[in-house]
């Protein structure tokens, strides 16, 4: 399911099977129909750095769903616009992740887009590191033909024109991993290994590759020694469940637990971000997750 599109999309209920780990009993407090002052807030471990992506969660406004988060323990917010990056700050949160100057299907593989992209980010940037937000997303773009290696070669050179204005300001330009074979036809960052060389090539602290568990679960598997092998080139993560991007509890394939264990092994110090489209109420299935990830 595209992002964008989700808010357009029906979503059909399902019955979830229920956790049986005593840690979600309290999960029910954070009801989407509860009101925030009636919420108690939870303590979290520190080893994880939690986020969330608003844009699965439907119209709730955003100060109020940061409220809720903040809540939960939640101190980040994922994929907002230029014109929401402040809202977080509010709640003493930030937008862990900023959208970028590109679209998951139309990005820096196109030599064309560059011009646009740079002059882009030399206004956005500045305005990112202004209003604490850490990360901003470009995208590889499908490849409508391009070969790998050409589309590799045009995206490196892109974002070496990026990087000094990234550096410069602070902020860590991500690339997503996303699969090619359910939810983005003919992306092409749909691999570790070319986006590992991608980072390779770029060759700056400032850009990394935002590694999400679900894409790559569809794409590749071994999702574990992935991570072990490549954590230095990964500046972030998502999750949702597979199949089907729902809730990352016991109706889907990947354990979540011992994932997040291995990325905290690695020494990551940055967002692990929820990016699963809730069947149930949306409030206690974030909460249910965070519990899940807060190893």
């Amino acid at each position: 399911m595209q992002r964008r599109d989700f808010l357009a999309t029906t979503v059909t209920a399902a019955a979830s099977i229920p956790l049986a780990n005593a840690a979600f009993a309290g999960a029910a407090n954070a009801s989407q129909d509860t009101h925030p002052s009636q919420l108690q807030p939870v303590a979290r471990k520190g080893n994880i750095n939690h986020s969330v992506s608003k844009w699965c969660f439907g119209g709730m406004p955003l100060d109020q769903f940061c409220a809720r988060c903040k809540l939960m323990g939640i101190t980040g917010i994922d994929l907002l616009d230029e014109k929401d990056w402040s809202v977080p700050l509010q709640h003493g949160m930030v937008c862990a992740l900023g959208n970028g100057p590109t679209s998951i299907g139309d990005g820096m593989n196109r030599v064309e887009n560059h011009d646009r992209v740079v002059a882009e980010c030399e206004r956005l940037l500045p305005i990112a590191a202004a209003n604490k937000v850490p990360n901003v997303m470009l995208f590889s773009g499908n490849r409508r033909g391009m070969a790998d290696d050409v589309g590799l070669a045009n995206c490196a050179k892109g974002l070496k024109r990026v990087m000094p204005i990234a550096e410069k300001h602070g902020v860590t330009i991500l690339m997503e991993l996303l699969n090619s074979r359910v939810d983005h036809g003919d992306y092409m960052c749909d691999r570790t290994p070319w986006g590992v060389e991608l980072v390779q090539q770029v060759g700056s602290d400032r850009f990394k590759l935002l590694y999400d568990i679900y894409h790559m679960q569809i794409m590749e598997g071994d999702v574990i020694r992935t991570i072990r092998n490549n954590h230095q080139y990964f500046g972030h993560y998502h999750t949702a469940g597979n199949p089907g991007r729902n809730e990352i509890d016991a109706t889907q394939e990947l354990n979540y637990r011992p994932i997040c264990e291995a990325i905290v092994a690695t020494g990551f110090k940055g967002f692990l971000a929820q990016e699963f489209i809730p069947r149930r109420d949306p409030m206690t299935s974030l909460r249910e997750s965070i519990d899940i990830c807060d190893v």
